[in-house]
């Protein structure tokens, strides 16, 4: 399957009430291990990427470092790939992309897009995110690649849980200007209440994605909602690693 056909059903794997199962990766091997058990798709977690390789989350992982891991898990799948890019690595449509470009010629078919400022504070307006939205998918077609822009909003993790309800409307706000400029989904980490998540995915004509934690316990719950995507973020990383200090431990005191 070809790059652009991929990209093509990378987006219909995401249906409202059959979420697409994200078991987020972090290389190539764990790329392989989640492919040979089943997944339709693979997809990073920045955080993961970063740590797996010694960096903090916040693009302090180089983009000269990050693009080859993208490539080497594509080159070791033949399911979609879709690389969590954070913040684009720029904020100027030119640099962004420049960068949306490189992304491309990994073979990766979608990103994660998120709308807080890296390395600053709150989030970029709605109108600054729009044109960068535009930027990704202007340089998506230039490369002739239907490319899963999955725009994430990070009002909900920058705001405690019992002020979430003040924000679903902005989300909402959100939702609608980033599909306007060219998003293909909509992702809401940090957002657990089941009915807020439910009047999101109600209120937007994007696919809904959400990070499955805390309150989120079953892909059979967010589905009812209407979710469409269930990603599980940092989850998989930290259990490995537990794992294998927890190894380590067992191994040492035996």
């Amino acid at each position: 399957m070809c790059q652009a056909d991929k990209a093509t059903a990378f987006a219909a794997l995401h249906v409202p009430g059959t979420p697409l199962v994200i078991y987020n990766i972090w290389d190539a091997g764990s790329a392989k291990a989640v492919a040979a058990a089943g997944s339709a798709a693979i997809a990073t977690g920045s955080w993961s990427v970063a740590e797996a390789q010694g960096y903090a989350d916040g693009e302090q992982i180089p983009l000269d470092v990050l693009l080859p891991i993208a490539q080497r898990i594509v080159d070791c799948v033949d399911i979609p790939v879709s690389i969590d890019l954070e913040g684009g690595y720029a904020v100027d449509s030119e640099p962004l992309a420049a960068n949306i470009t490189a992304l491309i010629g990994t073979g990766a078919i979608g990103l994660n897009f998120e709308d807080q400022v890296v390395g600053g504070e709150g989030l970029h307006p709605v109108d600054t995110q729009v044109a960068r939205i535009k930027a990704v998918r202007t340089a998506a077609e230039a490369a002739g690649i239907p490319l899963f822009i999955n725009a994430r909003t990070d009002i909900f993790l920058k705001s405690k849980p019992d002020a979430h309800a003040d924000h679903v409307a902005e989300a909402i706000d959100r939702a609608t200007a980033y599909a306007d400029a060219g998003a293909s989904g909509f992702f809401i980490p940090g957002l657990t209440d089941h009915a807020m998540i439910e009047q999101i995915c109600g209120a937007t004509s994007l696919p809904v994605n959400v990070m499955m934690r805390g309150a989120l316990g079953s892909v059979s719950e967010v589905a009812a909602l209407g979710v469409s995507r269930a990603s599980y973020g940092p989850g998989p990383f930290a259990t490995a690693m537990k794992n294998a200090a927890e190894g380590f431990t067992a191994a040492a005191a035996s």
